[in-house]
């Protein structure tokens, strides 16, 4: 199988699969440790977590421990919005995953006016993050959000190397803040490449009833991909068929013309 491309991740210095891996749901399968070993050994360099993912950051960290080859990225998240309760997490974070410092940390679910104002005070959670960066705990910040006006902050702020939004097929109601992000070096983690967990199981219920369904997550994924202007698009994944189906796309796929993307588009709206 051909090895996957990377881009960098904005103003990072991390270079990273420009396919990742969410690992929200992997800790309820009984595959996950297999999920996990599997999506590195294929090459998939950056996992995303966060503290409220429930046995996440442990599975993660029983899995990482064993392996001698650390060429991986780490991510976590914290939903406190508050100094001392994020340097906690950052705390708790590094003692699960069994490491000394976490390539990124983000603030979780940025998505209202109001968690912006607390996140951003003199004893938000920001501050705690940036002095978890000056001990060396962690390498770089930034914030996760489903709210455009915030992350349009977040992105021209200038105290965020990263943001995670939302983009694929389905929603595109991101694309301006992620050129506006290209524009600033603020690297693009993409959330829901696919469209969501309801979605896929959908399409892939209607899949299997049709037998040549042309909206594919094959098709999905490759959309995602063919932006030039995104670093990586972190599909969420419990089973290891998964991450191989994920990563044959995201290794062999040939980015879409104007042409194909707006088909992409058809068939999304016409499906949701």
């Amino acid at each position: 199988m051909p090895s996957l491309n990377h881009r960098r991740l904005g103003r990072t210095d991390l270079l990273v699969s420009e396919l990742g891996l969410g690992a929200m749901d992997t800790p309820q399968s009984d595959q996950g440790e297999e999920t996990l070993r599997l999506a590195l050994d294929l090459g998939i360099n950056f996992i995303d977590t966060a503290r409220i993912y429930q046995g996440s950051e442990y599975l993660i960290g029983k899995v990482i421990r064993a392996r001698e080859d650390k060429g991986f990225h780490i991510a976590s998240k914290t939903i406190n919005r508050t100094r001392d309760g994020a340097q906690y997490d950052i705390d708790r974070s590094l003692r699960l995953l069994g490491l000394d410092s976490i390539a990124l940390y983000q603030l979780d679910d940025v998505s209202t006016p109001e968690d912006w104002l607390a996140v951003m005070s003199e004893e938000g959670s920001l501050a705690g993050l940036q002095a978890a960066r000056e001990r060396g705990l962690i390498g770089h910040i930034g914030m996760s959000s489903h709210n455009l006006e915030v992350l349009e902050k977040a992105i021209t702020c200038g105290e965020f190397d990263t943001v995670m939004l939302e983009y694929s097929a389905f929603f595109r109601d991101t694309e301006r803040l992620i050129v506006l992000a290209r524009e600033r070096d603020v690297g693009v983690i993409v959330m829901r490449p696919l469209g969501g967990s309801g979605r896929m199981s959908f399409l892939r219920t209607r899949m299997a009833a049709e037998h040549e369904a042309s909206l594919t997550p094959a098709r999905l994924l490759t959309y995602v991909l063919s932006n030039p202007d995104i670093s990586v698009a972190i599909a969420g994944v419990r089973y290891p068929s998964r991450v191989r189906e994920n990563v044959e796309t995201a290794s062999t796929y040939t980015p879409f013309d104007e042409a194909a993307r707006r088909e992409v588009e058809r068939e999304a709206g016409l499906l949701f």
